[in-house]
């Protein structure tokens, strides 16, 4: 890049609706598999492990369901517990999130 080119790129505060559904419907589709591969693959004997591994993919699962239900009504992006925007980078890494990182840290 030259150093006369202006620099065009500026930070996202959000994602948009349509960008936030195709992240969502990814990580539905990712989870749906791991489900099916858990399922195929369950060797006797690990059934308590392969359990848990179920119970947090259901879990997230319903996470991703309820943020389809955030983009829906508006509230995708915001912050359940500050009502501050949740930054766009936690968000396309962790589409489903409620909310932002400190809010997460004081639930933990």
């Amino acid at each position: 890049m030259s150093l006369d080119t202006p620099q065009t790129e500026t930070r996202r505060e959000r994602l948009t609706a349509h960008e936030a559904l195709q992240r969502l419907e990814h990580e539905r589709a990712s989870r749906l598999v791991q489900l099916r591969a858990i399922a195929e693959a369950a060797p006797v004997g690990e059934e308590q492990a392969m359990s848990t591994q179920k119970d947090t993919i259901q879990r997230v699962l319903t996470e991703i369901e309820a943020a389809f239900v955030r983009v829906q009504d508006g509230s995708y992006g915001v912050c359940r517990n500050c009502s501050k925007p949740i930054p766009v980078e936690r968000l396309e890494i962790l589409p489903y999130t409620p909310c932002c990182v400190p809010c997460q840290r004081d639930a933990a």
